[in-house]
């Protein structure tokens, strides 16, 4: 299986305060942890992506969105966006690294380059909704790369599965109202950022947890709730909210789940792309804040991706 490793320098100049979680060591372990298993001399690694454009960006996030931000970046030092997320001189340079990466990775399955591709890239994104930077994250990544699927290349169905232990509200916020998109998420629950609450379209579906959660619920919620949505929708391309602080060993969550399941699911979404989208991944990095725990879960889910 032809499968790429996209990672963009810019990823490093997202700097918050000492100790964040979400920092630029995430992924240097990642890449680190790919090189030294030998997984990487087997991926494809395309030249870093150009920032996202303004054309891609204007698909989910309107104008005044991003004026905010650049109205809100410091000159020096941090400004504060909500209670939980912080902007730096360097954020939006590397925010428009990510999502561009995640558009050059759909550019790149769709045109027949790689069949599938892994983004090792920061700060996430799919808490950020239309209109709101929230949760450690500015542009939704993964919406840019869906709508750019949808309205560049005419697919008319696209899946986006969450297995971050946050629930995806940005993606499902943004996708709410646009059947073409199949949204999947588990999320640990009640936990952050419980914005999605009420009945929900059939195309958003909601998998939440018990914190505790261990590898025998959390399969057996998946296959329950994500198969049945899949066989009926048949996506064209399976685009992947890669999130592994579900992982027992991570500080910001409360799930009990091991690499072992990252790479159960990622064979789930494998099988599924195997069969509906003439296997098309893109996965995109979303949580993860323990550096050994991170690391060990994206060796097991890239190397699934690449067939291994």
């Amino acid at each position: 299986m032809r499968t790429a490793l996209l990672q963009h320098p810019d990823s490093a100049c997202h700097v918050m305060q000492p100790r964040h979680p979400e920092a630029p060591s995430r992924i240097e372990a990642v890449l680190e942890r790919l090189q030294a298993s030998g997984l990487a001399a087997d991926l494809l690694h395309p030249d870093p992506a150009a920032p996202v454009s303004n054309e891609d960006l204007a698909r989910v996030h309107p104008a005044e969105h991003l004026a905010l931000l650049e109205r809100l970046t410091p000159e020096s030092g941090l400004a504060p966006v909500d209670a939980d997320t912080f902007i730096a001189p360097g954020t939006l340079t590397a925010a428009r690294a990510a999502a561009g990466t995640a558009v050059a990775a759909v550019d790149g399955v769709l045109g027949g380059d790689y069949e599938r591709a892994f983004c090792a890239v920061r700060p996430p994104g799919h808490h950020a909704e239309t209109r709101l930077a929230m949760g450690f994250c500015f542009f939704n990544s993964i919406a840019i790369a869906a709508r750019r699927a949808l309205e560049v290349y005419g697919l008319e169905r696209v899946a986006i599965l969450d297995f971050d232990v946050h629930h995806g509200n940005g993606t499902a916020e943004i996708f709410r109202d646009d059947p073409r998109v199949l949204v999947c998420s588990s999320f640990q629950h009640p936990f952050y950022p419980e914005r999605m609450k009420g009945p929900m379209p059939a195309h958003i579906v909601l998998t939440p947890l018990a914190a505790g959660t261990r590898s025998s619920a959390f399969r057996q919620a998946i296959e329950r709730d994500w198969i049945p949505t899949l066989e009926t929708q048949r996506p064209q391309l399976i685009l992947v909210s890669a999130g592994f602080d579900a992982h027992r060993d991570d500080p910001l969550g409360g799930l009990a789940l091991t690499s072992d399941d990252f790479r159960w699911v990622t064979d789930l979404i494998a099988a599924a792309a195997h069969d509906y989208a003439e296997d098309r991944i893109v996965a995109l990095l979303e949580g993860g804040y323990d550096l050994e725990a991170l690391a060990d879960s994206v060796e097991v889910h890239v190397a699934a991706l690449a067939g291994r």
